[in-house]
């Protein structure tokens, strides 16, 4: 059928040629060094996964002053990249594409998750409602500090050296992440942005960090190598968008004459905005309908909305989900109990599809 063929045929992501249309969605899994540094475990979950047309990773602090979770990867150390070059050589022996996603939490984020202990930074000085895991239990995230003008253009310079880190750690490239409520999202929002610089108030001030950030890094490992993530309209992390819409199509009218390798979408559910996001878009777009049955992704493929769809738990439960797919074998079911943290049990001791 047309849907399978489409979904099937190979594409272009900037410089990296996909074989297929079905890609591994990031999904933090708190499995690293207390030093952020991927382990031997890591590389073998990632290469168990190399049938995905891409991976993309878990997100990865580009700085120290970016974790906010317990056991997260950084690519901003020596350690880290050699830690990296485990699981993109991994990756790439079993034949695999693998971009790094750079995530700065911004004050989603408490001291006691990080090796320095200092206060999270933020667009304001402006605690996001809400509670955030720790080693000591479920603790109020705390009051950020507002970042000064000059760390700001710092931090665009963190991500740039981050992404060449990634470059030198193996990877095929790296994924800007501007979602989830995320410090990117937070500098677009109209709630945790309340600046009175030129970063703050206007849509245009309030597109601008992301907008450097993602001018930077491709003008540091190439643009065919550098994707973005968006999520129009989603509120986790306490995030509030007063004008969604103008936001969105002005940000995305900022970044298409960068010539990214492609715009990943994690849609929220305005079809009316993804078809006017994908009007505006020029390269490749990658779209994670959260939730949607395997057949519905497909046919956003089929009807010209997205160029690659991601899978987040599917492929995180079902390391073989291209063959699955292709077969129509059954799928094994995740536990959400092992989603973060701990070892190998819900990690890489799912069982693949018996083979005749």
């Amino acid at each position: 059928m047309t849907i399978t063929q489409n979904l099937w045929s190979p594409v272009d992501v900037g410089a990296i040629r996909l074989p297929h249309r079905l890609a591994m969605a990031p999904m933090t899994r708190d499995r690293s060094t207390p030093g952020g540094v991927p382990t031997e475990l890591n590389a073998e979950y990632y290469a168990q996964r190399v049938s995905a047309a891409l991976i993309i990773t878990e997100g990865t602090q580009p700085s120290e002053d970016g974790q906010g979770y317990l056991l997260t990867p950084g690519i901003h150390t020596e350690a880290q990249v050699a830690g990296w070059r485990r699981v993109t050589d991994a990756v790439h022996a079993a034949g695999g594409r693998i971009v790094i996603q750079l995530m700065h939490t911004g004050r989603i984020a408490h001291p006691v998750n990080t090796p320095h202990g200092r206060q999270p930074v933020a667009p304001s000085a402006l605690a996001p409602a809400g509670q955030i895991f720790t080693a000591e239990g479920m603790k109020e995230i705390p009051e950020p500090r507002a970042l000064g003008t000059d760390e700001v253009q710092r931090t665009v310079a963190d991500f740039a050296a981050a992404a060449a880190a990634a470059i030198r750690a193996g990877a095929d490239g790296v994924e800007i992440h501007a979602a989830n409520g995320y410090l990117l999202h937070q500098f677009l929002s109209s709630n945790a942005n309340q600046r009175g610089d030129r970063y703050g108030g206007s849509v245009e001030n309030r597109i601008r960090f992301p907008v450097e950030i993602a001018a930077a890094v491709a003008d540091e490992i190439g643009p065919g190598r550098t994707g973005l993530q968006i999520s129009p309209g989603n509120d986790f992390n306490d995030i509030v968008e007063a004008d969604t819409v103008t936001l969105y199509r002005a940000l995305v009218t900022a970044l298409a004459p960068l010539g990214l390798a492609y715009l990943n979408i994690a849609h929220q559910g305005d079809e009316r905005l993804l078809a006017d996001l994908r009007r505006l878009w020029p390269g490749a777009l990658v779209l994670n309908r959260a939730g949607a049955d395997i057949e519905r992704r497909v046919q956003d493929i089929a009807d010209g909305i997205a160029d690659v769809v991601t899978v987040g738990r599917h492929v995180l439960a079902n390391p073989d989900f291209v063959e699955r797919v292709r077969t129509g074998a059954p799928l094994n079911e995740p536990d959400p109990a092992t989603f973060y943290g701990g070892g190998k049990r819900g990690y890489t001791d799912y069982p693949l599809t018996p083979r005749a």
